[in-house]
């Protein structure tokens, strides 16, 4: 469906279905997101308090050291990896499941994401993912993004002793930002069609999500080539210095953008994108990567979000058991 003759930009970073294989090359495809908080969400470890890491940013006299919370690289797999296996059992008609060593190992989405190996005493392998996260940074501090929130027990008789007061897990505030990069190592175009559909159409991340943790994934663009694309902090880093530099805002330092009220989404996404474009093509150091072109990305998202992923997955399907099959 995504042949080379009609998007012959893609070879650079991907490869065909005939060409798949279990011996690691190096084609990278990296899909560049801003990932936008529209309700409250929940990321935690312990099940009650906020990931957190201690950044420094900036230099000179406008470095400043600051807790941005986490979206850790965990929420963002598992949660992609669980609509990815229901647009499978959608469109494919396939049962897979995500209980470890009960999975498949024999659609897209297990050997495109991985998989342990199974309980069946005659398919002992294990499935390396080719699908990498990062752990996201927002890029606000934490006093400015998590709110903690608390609430009474009562009982529901009319008259009532008192209750302990029971601490709710810190929220991330709606509005919260992400920079995220998603790659993708020796996939087929078809196998990035699939991930540009789930991450277009996939809304909930964290815990509780059928209440709480809707979020908007704005893909900003796609870079093909042989490695990996920046980390997500150092593009955090560059966002933040951006946002106290440009004329469209009114910070003055980076202390002024970490403790903002809130950051433009469409704003952002625009300095997202040139600090990655800057990094790619840095006169020393710079990535051997080249941006696809958006009328591309247009059609892949387009196929990832239409009737036509069905046509997409199944293309894909023999081609992902005739992989598996090279390990016979």
């Amino acid at each position: 469906m995504f042949d080379y003759d009609t998007y012959p930009e893609l070879e650079r970073g991907t490869v065909s279905r005939d060409e798949m294989t279990i011996a690691p090359e190096n084609n990278f495809t990296n899909v560049l997101v801003l990932r936008e908080l529209e309700s409250h969400a929940v990321f935690t470890t312990d099940g009650q308090s906020a990931d957190l890491a201690n950044v420094a940013v900036g230099s000179g006299d406008d470095r400043e050291t600051y807790s941005p919370g986490l979206m850790f690289m965990r929420k963002q797999t598992g949660s992609d990896r669980r609509f990815g296996k229901s647009l499978q059992r959608d469109l494919l008609d396939t049962e897979c499941t995500m209980q470890v060593n009960k999975m498949c190992q024999e659609c897209v989405e297990c050997i495109l994401y991985g998989s342990a190996a199974s309980d069946d005493a005659d398919q002992q392998l294990s499935i390396t993912s080719r699908v990498m996260y990062d752990t996201a940074y927002t890029l606000r501090d934490a006093t400015a993004v998590i709110d903690e929130k608390f609430q009474n027990a009562p009982g529901d008789d009319y008259a009532k002793s008192a209750e302990a007061t029971i601490r709710e897990p810190d929220f991330f505030e709606p509005g919260t930002l992400f920079p995220s990069v998603i790659t993708l190592r020796d996939a087929t175009p078809e196998e990035l069609a699939f991930v540009l559909g789930i991450t277009a159409k996939n809304k909930r991340y964290g815990a509780a999500t059928s209440r709480l943790g809707r979020v908007k994934n704005h893909v900003l663009g796609v870079y093909t080539g042989s490695e990996e694309g920046p980390a997500n902090l150092g593009l955090t880093r560059d966002v933040l210095t951006r946002l106290r530099d440009t004329d469209e805002t009114t910070a003055d330092s980076i202390q002024d953008v970490i403790t903002a009220a809130a950051h433009d989404p469409e704003l952002v996404g625009d300095l997202l994108q040139s600090a990655f474009d800057e990094r790619v093509n840095a006169e020393r150091g710079g990535l051997d990567l080249e941006r696809v072109p958006d009328d591309t990305v247009d059609d892949l998202l387009d196929a990832a979000t239409g009737d036509s992923l069905a046509d997409v997955l199944e293309t894909q399907l023999d081609a992902s058991r005739a992989f598996l099959e090279q390990t016979d």
